[in-house]
């Protein structure tokens, strides 16, 4: 049970973190601004990770996941995506919820290894 309790922390984290890249479209604009801490990026993740945990059951976002997929920083995700932890996504899974969300999701926007269609 502890490998299965494992593997869906993990999975909840990957879908989580794709709800924030994917919804992002101004993130291409923040390299220009100063960016938030270590700190406070490991505090963006880990309240997203906590908001948006139902979606890992197979549930809708809550306004308080979507409102976080909109507040967290891009530069907090990108860091974190890597070519292993995309290959775990389904792409337009997280797509479809982050438009549930009210996002738009941008074409071709890349962070980390993860390209959306």
């Amino acid at each position: 049970m502890g490998n299965m309790m494992k593997g869906s922390r993990v999975f909840m984290l990957l879908l989580v973190i794709t709800m924030v890249v994917l919804s992002m479209e101004e993130g291409v604009k923040l390299a220009k601004a100063a960016g938030p801490s270590a700190a406070q990026c490991k505090e963006e993740r880990r309240l997203g990770i906590n908001a948006c945990k139902p979606v890992v059951y197979g549930k809708l976002p809550t306004p308080e996941c979507c409102e976080r997929v909109r507040v967290t920083h891009i530069e907090c995700v990108c860091t974190v995506v890597t070519p292993k932890l995309a290959a775990l996504i389904d792409i337009n899974r997280a797509i479809r919820l982050i438009e549930g969300c009210g996002r738009r999701v941008p074409r071709h926007f890349k962070c980390g290894s993860i390209t959306t269609p």
